[in-house]
């Protein structure tokens, strides 16, 4: 007999939704076992990190929301930005800390949900369901039996793609001397920043209050940047771009997102499967994936009462993946470029629209309707050639040349040897 129906392995975004789903009872379902494997302080726990998605009305999780807005922004590298209502949405932050503290409370207070701290070595799928071998905090070996798992821990390696770039970002917690910052509107997109030779790259500001806001740099490129590199870019920005003045720096978060069209594999066993951004949840041609994981976690949690074999659902429709292939494949060959087609799309596309389309929530003639607003040239022949090309491992080229970030900030992007 198994110890325990479901096993989550990892206590990241995914692992700790799917446990929250399955905590309690609920009249005329079935309440099944389950044991939350959190790996111990150390390594193998991500540092705290901020979460955004959009959506209606009022959602499962939002004691843990820090802040929400209605207007978001972009701005072109030149002229005026573009504002939008994206009323009825909420575009919602969420910091992995409260997030965690928000489940803990429930989970502690669940008869059938069980914490344990190890570290996951393996997981081996054997008739009738699935052994997590384990090391405990202590050192010692221990197997947990487990009539289902669910894995969330990060991918060891990327899986073959024919695109694959990486959407890496840092940012500064901070608080400034003077009220410099709108709280009513989220920069969403910013391109005043120095484009990488491949690639884009955009400034990123979610504000808290008139002197408080994450201010971030992003990039999709193919590889990602030295420390140093980061740090200089996100200085550049806060000072030559925002001119924030005098500022302080309370915290740093750093990212890596994959962005691919690779497929990922859902399930790994007879009695095994993969959830979150190890399972597809990340969209890739936004590396957005609280809201995919949600659908995925409730989903999964839906079978699971009621007694149906609990394969996770692809967080977001076929075609969407078809066409963020293309978009892929666009950017990576340098036939579109990146900030003018983003620009182009939250000009021409209701900002409503664009993020519901981003979800996945869209219909075929609505998809469409947005795919023409792209430069039709670059992406049709992206489209044609993608069934040519073949998959192949992620191999990231030598790095760049550094760009030079300059005190001007609308200046073309430089390089220097």
């Amino acid at each position: 007999m198994p110890d325990t129906d479901v096993a989550v392995v990892g206590a990241g975004a995914a692992g700790l939704s799917l446990a929250h789903r399955l905590a309690g009872h609920i009249p005329g379902l079935r309440t099944p076992s389950v044991v939350l494997v959190d790996a111990p302080p150390g390594p193998l726990r991500p540092p705290p990190r901020t979460w955004c998605h959009w959506t209606p009305g009022t959602g499962r999780f939002d004691a843990a929301v820090r802040a929400e807005w209605r207007r978001l922004r972009v701005r072109p590298r030149t002229g005026a930005p573009v504002e939008g209502d994206i009323d009825p949405l909420r575009y919602r932050m969420i910091r992995s800390d409260d997030f965690e503290r928000l489940v803990s409370r429930d989970l502690a207070r669940s008869p059938n949900v069980r914490r344990l701290e190890a570290t996951v070595e393996t997981v081996e799928d054997v008739p009738g369901g699935a052994l997590v071998h384990l090391r405990d905090t202590d050192g010692r070996a221990r197997t947990l039996g487990a009539r289902w798992v669910f894995d969330s821990r990060p991918l060891g390696s990327l899986p073959a793609a024919r695109t694959t770039l990486l959407q890496h970002f840092h940012g500064w917690f901070v608080r400034t001397a003077r009220p410099v910052f709108d709280p009513a509107a989220v920069e969403l997109m910013d391109f005043r920043t120095p484009q990488p030779a491949h690639g884009l790259s955009f400034g990123y500001v979610l504000p808290t209050g008139p002197c408080e806001a994450l201010v971030e740099y992003t990039e999709f490129s193919r590889r990602t940047l030295a420390p140093d590199r980061y740090e200089a870019a996100v200085r550049h920005y806060a000072d030559e771009v925002l001119r924030l003045g005098e500022r302080q720096v309370l915290a740093t978060e750093t990212g890596v997102i994959p962005m691919t069209d690779a497929p990922i594999a859902r399930q790994t066993g007879a009695s095994v499967f993969r959830i979150g951004a190890a399972g597809g949840a990340t969209r890739p041609a936004t590396g957005y994936t609280f809201a995919g994981l949600q659908r995925q976690t409730l989903a999964v949690a839906d079978a699971l009462r009621r007694g149906r074999r609990p394969v996770p659902p692809a967080a977001h429709p076929a075609r969407h993946r078809v066409m963020d292939a293309v978009l892929l494949r666009a950017l990576d060959s340098g036939r579109a470029d990146g900030p003018d087609l983003f620009g182009r799309l939250f000009t021409r596309v209701p900002m409503a629209r664009l993020l519901r389309f981003l979800d996945g929530d869209t219909r075929p003639h609505e998809d469409l309707c947005i795919g023409l607003r792209t430069p039709v040239r670059p992406m049709l022949r992206s489209a044609l050639e993608l069934p040519r090309l073949p998959r192949r491992p992620y191999d990231p080229p030598p790095a760049p040349r550094p760009p030079v970030f300059r005190a001007t900030p609308h200046l073309p992007p430089t390089e220097t040897a």
